[in-house]
């Protein structure tokens, strides 16, 4: 299936998305980094583990944008549209283990081990803080923007967008949690209030990559399409004056606006092979009408008829008697 040139201009603006995300990131990981060792912070520590999380997942969802594109080949007759899903996977993996994994560590060796207390660090920290939130709160209001520019949650099907809103999203949370530890901190002395900040960092890491690890999952091992699409395809089938009955109406998602359907029809009596073939090519254009993501359509038509003749005991073989 060709790139149409709706879907490379929604790309290219999912591409630049990402592409902000990576760039703020990138900066507020390196100035995390220095703030979170200059104050001791391990709740600034952990905020710099997510943003280098969220740096490499960018680069992750690029990689997506470019090969989920690639068009079909013999060793990938329905294309490359699943590396989208397979590259979001990885995200989930990459948020899991670099963000909420190191942000309990840190916040486990806090409440160990304590902290140093360094006002003029933890200035410095606060401040870096302050530039994140700002940071993160842009890349953010450019990915809602999108989303509200690609139908709202129409637009949230795509991976690589879901998955910049809800790092952006958990950026902001996450930044908030780590300013309020270490205020709270500083007033209070007390480094348990920081490394709560931590904990709860990590869980809300860890919650994020296990929402959007089972979205990839689903997606990967063959989530159906939109049920109100496979509504609509039913009931076009039944409406079809030629076939009897619909015996089974299967869809699968191959990429992000790409769906395979398949359906076991019984058509009515008396049609020859010739009526047949025109039948099947009207209802394949018909369904590609109302579901355009359908690029791949397979009708297996019976013959309910022959068919009972077949599995009949005197066509079997098996006995049967009063």
């Amino acid at each position: 299936m060709s790139e149409t040139p709706t879907e490379r201009q929604a790309d290219h603006k999912t591409r630049v998305t990402v592409l902000v995300a990576l760039a703020a990131n990138l900066v507020i990981a390196v100035a995390k980094a220095v703030g979170g060792l200059l104050a001791h912070s391990p709740a600034l520590l952990s905020e710099a583990a997510h943003s280098v999380a969220d740096s490499l997942n960018e680069v992750f969802l690029l990689a997506a944008l470019r090969r989920s594109r690639r068009p079909a080949d013999a060793r990938h007759p329905f294309g490359y549209g699943k590396e989208r899903f397979f590259w979001s996977l990885l995200a989930a993996v990459g948020i899991f283990v670099m963000g909420g994994c190191f942000s309990f560590f840190q916040g486990f060796e806090a409440l160990k081990n304590g902290a140093e207390e360094e006002l003029g660090g933890y200035v410095v920290g606060l401040v870096v803080l302050g530039v994140a939130l700002l940071a993160e709160g842009a890349s953010l209001v450019r990915a809602l923007y999108q989303v509200r520019k690609q139908g709202g949650a129409a637009g949230l099907r795509d991976p690589a967008l879901r998955t910049v809103v809800a790092e952006d999203g958990t950026a902001v949370l996450g930044v908030t949690l780590a300013i309020v530890g270490m205020a709270l901190h500083m007033v209070t002395g007390q480094v348990v209030w920081e490394a709560s900040a931590s904990l709860a960092i990590g869980a809300l890491l860890v919650y994020v990559a296990y929402r959007l690890g089972r979205d990839a999952r689903d997606q990967l091992i063959g989530e159906a399409a939109d049920p109100e699409a496979s509504h609509r395809i039913r009931a076009l089938l039944e409406a079809q004056p030629e076939i009897d009955s619909v015996e089974a109406l299967f869809t699968m998602k191959t990429g992000l606006d790409q769906a395979l359907v398949a359906a076991r029809i019984d058509l009515a009596p008396g049609l020859d092979s010739e009526r047949v073939e025109e039948v099947a090519d009207r209802i394949k254009g018909s369904i590609a009408g109302i579901v355009p993501e359908a690029d791949q359509i397979f009708l297996d038509v019976t013959d309910r008829a022959a068919r009972e003749t077949r599995e009949s005991p005197a066509a079997t073989g098996e006995r049967g008697g009063a």
